[in-house]
């Protein structure tokens, strides 16, 4: 048996499209929705998703506004950039590009940006709209692609094992919120490091979600035959085979797509859902202050 391959690429595409739309009944409103992009240091990866932001933006009609800040920027100056964005009418959605150069408190900088203008969905007022069972306001951007390629593909996960493995306040805690919320119905099990026998664990569930930033650690035994594998993982990892001697590998084994009834590909899977979703809630923000 081969898994059906998720295309998290085709997908994210047409999600693209049907924003095209909403774009334009807001331009003839008076509202451009705008995405203020803040990317401080040289972090030659955040460099890339950056752009790859901005050209999302253009495929959407979305306006996009990108602050280049140098590494040695301060807390204080970080801090100022985002509050002058918050009072700017004009921008509906503030991003701070993920890692912030080390002398800077990341939580805090997100703490600060407006949860009105949150995109990433990462303010404790968002992240805690989930815990109250709310799923209609700005969602982490990650899970929701995630969410969003299982109902795509027709997958009931109504009274289903899930397992997520990681407990990231970005991908791994608010997915396991969303599996579980009412409509969905999930039964969800959290594995982490210190979980015992998490491959055990893996082989009882009809969805297992890998979320922990290390390459290929879920093998294909650890998977039960026919389920549900998503792959949240991309690392870079060495391959002296390619011209630029690495290539990028997930966080689960590629041969467990010869176990799985679904898998996510990596590249091409959640990634391109992850910036699909971020455009979305670009246009929600910007369609929330009509409301």
């Amino acid at each position: 048996m081969s898994a059906t391959l998720l295309d998290g690429k085709a997908l994210g595409s047409r999600i693209e499209d049907s924003l095209v739309g909403r774009v334009a009944a807001l331009k003839s409103r008076g509202v451009e929705p705008h995405l203020a992009v803040v990317l401080a240091g040289d972090d030659a990866a955040s460099h890339v998703y950056v752009r790859n932001k901005q050209r999302a933006c253009e495929r959407c009609g979305i306006k996009s506004t990108r602050i280049d800040l140098p590494s040695e920027v301060s807390q204080e100056e970080l801090m100022q950039v985002v509050s002058d964005l918050n009072a700017e009418d004009s921008i509906h959605g503030i991003l701070v590009q993920s890692p912030t150069p080390p002398s800077t408190d990341e939580l805090s900088i997100t703490e600060a940006i407006d949860p009105a203008k949150d995109v990433d969905g990462f303010h404790p007022m968002n992240l805690g709209r989930l815990v109250m069972g709310q799923s209609d306001g700005l969602l982490p951007c990650t899970p929701a692609g995630v969410m969003a390629m299982i109902e795509n593909a027709g997958i009931n996960l109504q009274g289903a094992n899930a397992v997520v493995i990681g407990r990231s306040r970005i991908v791994g805690m608010p997915l396991a919120l969303m599996l579980a919320q009412k409509g969905v119905d999930a039964t969800v099990t959290i594995a982490h490091s210190r979980t015992k026998d998490a491959a055990e664990i893996c082989r009882q569930a009809d969805l297992v979600i890998a979320a922990i930033g290390k390459p290929t650690t879920v093998k294909a035994d650890w998977i039960k035959p026919g389920a549900t594998v998503i792959d949240v993982g991309i690392n870079r990892v060495a391959d002296e085979s390619r011209e630029k001697g690495s290539r990028l590998a997930g966080d689960v084994d590629p041969e467990a797509a010869e176990v799985a009834g679904y898998m996510t590909p990596v590249p091409g899977g959640v990634g391109p859902m992850t910036i699909a979703m971020l455009m979305t809630n670009t246009v929600r923000a910007a369609e929330m202050t009509l409301e």
